[in-house]
């Protein structure tokens, strides 16, 4: 029968010990040894399960390969006799006692048989071995704290385990398919070791640690550190865009935070404006398995600045030029900064096809300039600092402007 039947395991093991007594002219009972007593009074063999255990010694057995073991339990009891009178110290429950000792003794290895209840053999009949009946040491220290309390009296009692009943999962077994055969074809074809690769690596993979530093210009260099960065295949994504390797060891990498640069090409691909914006940004660093899929061995956050290169006001516009300097999709802001106070902040206005009001910022094409006409308005003559700041990062350079 199914194996999700062995979760009645417990109780049909009770009930398999009273069939089997009860077959040799036993009266038997299942209860605490003092409600037992106060059950009738013919003479019996009462029952008890004191305590549930696992069994150590098949405690990582399982029943195929690769499947996760099932519970194996011994289960503890305490065989009680009673006279006619419901006494257990009598030379007549002492006398049925024996014949109850007996009786488990020649049953040492239980047996399911046809006669039984079909309950019980679906319950039991997938234990792979069969239960033994074992007794063990019963001392009045184990009865006394199995009978204490005042309304208790304390009955002669002889321990016993029956094991080992196993209990496995109501879940199917999970079994992979065979190496180098297709099963999708009818009837089932051999085709080696096409399609059925795994890859395996010598390692749990890249596992980065840490930048230094943390924020840098496009086209920079900066180091990652971390263990296992020498593999082959290694491939560090900043928002997607694979940056150059400068150097590869084992516990740390140099990286440009760029692209390769194309043949003929003054920058790579995020110096050219046409990937990502300045910002912090998600490095990824994992490696290329075979088939092109990809396998991440962690997640750091690397801060991409803007960079100011030159600064002029022509005919009253400010005219910002670099690199990463922001499109209309990014929050981009400008300060006009005298003696280390804010003077003036600048913002984009709306983007195209509105026209941008005077006074607010107008990114150019490729990220590489902002423009601002009528900036200067209502300012006082005097020396300003440009501060540039997109996405949270300021640019580091802060050009001087001289407005008259």
């Amino acid at each position: 029968m199914a194996l999700a039947d062995s979760g009645r395991a417990i109780g049909a093991t009770t009930r398999l010990l009273r069939e089997h007594l009860t077959r040799l002219g036993h009266e038997v009972s299942i209860n605490h040894p003092e409600l037992a007593a106060s059950a009738g009074s013919d003479p019996k063999l009462n029952l008890f399960l004191f305590e549930v255990s696992f069994d150590a010694s098949l405690r990582n057995v399982a029943l195929a390969d690769d499947q996760p073991p099932p519970l194996w339990l011994c289960l503890h009891y305490l065989l009680t006799a009673y006279d006619e009178g419901a006494v257990s110290d009598s030379m007549a429950a002492h006398e049925l006692l024996g014949r109850g000792l007996g009786a488990l003794q020649e049953l040492n290895f239980l047996r399911l048989d046809a006669m039984l209840d079909a309950n019980i053999r679906q319950a039991l009949e997938n234990n792979p071995e069969p239960l033994k009946v074992t007794f063990d040491e019963t001392s009045s220290e184990l009865l006394s704290r199995l009978m204490q309390g005042p309304d208790e009296r304390y009955r002669l009692s002889v321990a016993f385990q029956v094991r080992p009943v196993m209990i496995a999962p109501a879940e199917p077994p999970a079994f992979a398919g065979i190496v180098g055969i297709d099963t999708t074809q009818a009837p089932p074809a051999v085709i080696g070791l096409a399609g059925r690769a795994l890859s395996v690596l010598a390692s749990l993979g890249p596992q980065p640690e840490a930048l230094s530093p943390a924020a840098v210009e496009p086209g920079a260099e900066f180091e990652l550190s971390g263990e296992d960065l020498q593999l082959t295949g290694l491939e560090c994504r900043l928002g997607g865009v694979a940056l150059a390797i400068v150097a590869q060891r084992p516990e740390r990498l140099r990286l440009r935070a760029d692209g390769e640069i194309p043949a003929g090409a003054g920058a790579g691909p995020i110096a050219a404006g046409g990937t990502l914006s300045a910002g912090l940004q998600t490095l990824d660093v994992g490696i290329v398995l075979p088939g092109g899929r990809w396998r991440s061995g962690g997640l750091l956050s690397l801060a991409l600045l803007p960079v100011v290169e030159t600064v002029a006001v022509v005919a009253g516009t400010l005219s910002v030029s670099g690199t990463l300097l922001g499109t209309w999709n990014d929050d981009i802001l400008i300060a006009l900064v005298q003696d280390g106070r804010i003077a003036r902040l600048l913002e984009p206005g709306l983007p195209p096809p509105a026209i941008p009001p005077a006074g607010s910022i107008v990114p150019g094409p490729a990220q590489n300039s902002l423009s601002v006409t009528a900036f200067a308005a209502g300012l006082p003559a005097g020396e300003y600092r440009v501060v540039v700041r997109v996405n949270g990062q300021q640019a580091r350079r802060t050009p001087a402007v001289l407005l008259p």
